[in-house]
């Protein structure tokens, strides 16, 4: 049975933003859709770089929004009018500071706990269920504001280990479209008292 998923990348598009960490989801997308031996290319219409890929029967969608990050949501609802598809097929890929780094969360509902990204596209999907991996980056360290800190570049230590986070997260989303959202939240949403890399 043939299936569709909307993977949506939510961070700011730019080089002065590409590192920072409200970025890591344009980076895990951008990852998974490399791997995929896909190219995104700018569509005007819906204002974001879009590019697809099949595993199986399964269409995969990759969007990553040239709206910002407080306007994702309409770059998505965009999108799944112009396909015909359905906030069910969406999957989100965030940061969230609310996670260590390092460390991933699956949820399928719930609110945006604040971020601004989630907040946008639960306002133009109308409704706060839909599949989001929520990608930690910590706020131990932080002095100041929020928005300063996740507008920052990744710390020299964040960065030696971002390639190895970043197939983490890419890893997960390979499990989430095989295997399904239940048994990936089974595998995932456990708490690790390691820094063992997590095999999928």
């Amino acid at each position: 049975m043939s299936k569709q998923y909307v993977i949506l990348g939510l961070g700011n598009p730019g080089k002065q933003y590409a590192f920072t960490r409200h970025n890591l989801g344009y980076l895990i997308v951008q990852r998974l859709a490399e791997l995929q031996g896909c190219q995104f290319k700018e569509d005007k219409q819906i204002h974001a770089l879009v590019a697809k890929s099949k595993e199986g029967e399964t269409t995969l969608h990759y969007l990553l929004p040239l709206t910002y990050m407080n306007e994702s949501g309409r770059a998505l609802r965009a999108y799944l009018d112009f396909y015909k598809l359905a906030s069910g097929d969406v999957i989100v890929v965030s940061d969230d500071v609310a996670l260590p780094y390092g460390e991933m969360r699956i949820r399928e509902a719930g609110s945006s706990g604040g971020h601004n990204g989630l907040k946008s596209v639960q306002k133009h999907l109308a409704t706060q269920n839909y599949v989001r991996l929520r990608m930690g980056i910590g706020e131990k360290e932080r002095k100041g504001e929020l928005a300063d800190y996740v507008l920052e570049p990744f710390s020299s230590e964040e960065m030696q280990n971002l390639p190895l986070y970043i197939d983490k997260g890419v890893n997960t989303l390979k499990h989430l479209i095989i295997e399904g959202i239940s048994k990936s939240m089974n595998v995932i949403n456990i708490k690790h008292t390691s820094k063992d890399e997590l095999i999928l």
